[in-house]
């Protein structure tokens, strides 16, 4: 049970990046640079050579730090955008991918609700899509957002694979240092934050609990949970994200819109009940924490 209620409270503090990003009003590259930034400074302190002699783990560890830079820099850019619920519903088609790909990448039992809710969470997204306060009117929050989601998918999947010889810390920072490299080569310098600000110190801080502690305790409990049931748990991030839009930022999807969040939800909810063979634990991690 602890292992889930650590994938759950990782994924609550990622629906908290809102209240860092929006008001430092930095670009969605620019935001992802300096978290990648602030997640590597642990790496030489969990560096062994150890762990890449799995060569599989090696991989994904690789491959999560391709996909992440891409996932943090349309992510940002669509939660900076807004309307929040609109960037984080959207961004939220992963949990479904994540569900509908795992028993294809890691060979895990294949989820018979995943493949039900499918139709469901994307009749949710159209409610949401069609409301007024962003969603069609705005259709670059919502492409943003889905675009993420490919990424996000992509990134649990991997961070699953490297787990089998990094430990959770190990893998959060060392994929940071490719994601960081990425991130500038694709943007150059608009990946460049603005002179040292308050925004900065703002993001950087922001990074420290949403980033570096929410992945901590992500993969930690992802080792022993099914990533078809981790997947529908990280439904917690839009769940706290669309409240701090409604409470913080004044947003408000009206009656389809939220008639669409609750379809998201509640489809996310019922994969992550579904009955299942317990997990097998991946094998304990060499690097240290």
């Amino acid at each position: 049970m602890k292992y889930f209620v650590m994938v759950a409270l990782g994924t609550t503090l990622w629906g908290c990046w809102p209240l860092v990003l929006r008001p430092a009003g930095l670009t969605g590259p620019q935001s992802a640079l300096l978290m990648m930034a602030v997640m590597a400074l642990p790496a030489p302190f969990v560096l062994r050579r150890e762990p890449f002699r799995d060569r599989r783990a090696t991989l994904a560890l690789g491959v999560l730090g391709v996909c992440d830079a891409a996932n943090a820099a349309l992510y940002f850019a669509a939660v900076q955008r807004g309307p929040v619920t609109v960037a984080v519903l959207t961004h939220y088609l992963a949990p479904l991918l994540i569900a509908l790909a795992a028993p294809w990448v890691l060979r895990e039992r294949r989820s018979a609700r995943a493949l039900l809710g499918a139709p469901l969470t994307l009749a949710g997204l159209a409610l949401i899509l069609g409301t007024p306060q962003g969603g069609f009117a705005d259709p670059w929050t919502a492409l943003l957002g889905g675009a993420s989601a490919l990424f996000f998918m992509a990134n649990v999947l991997a961070s699953k694979e490297a787990a089998r010889a990094f430990s959770p810390l190990a893998i959060n920072s060392l994929h940071a240092i490719p994601s960081g490299l990425l991130l500038l080569l694709l943007f150059g310098r608009d990946a460049l934050p603005p002179a040292l600000d308050s925004s900065l110190l703002q993001v950087a801080a922001g990074t420290v609990l949403c980033g570096i502690v929410a992945n901590s305790l992500f993969y930690s409990g992802l080792r022993h949970v099914p990533t078809a049931t981790a997947g529908a748990l990280t439904y917690l991030e839009p769940l706290t994200a669309a409240l701090l839009g409604v409470l913080v930022f004044g947003e408000a999807l009206g009656p389809l819109g939220l008639l669409g969040g609750l379809v998201v939800l509640l489809s996310g909810a019922w994969v992550a009940a579904e009955p299942r063979a317990p997990a097998q634990p991946a094998p304990a991690p060499t690097g240290t924490m």
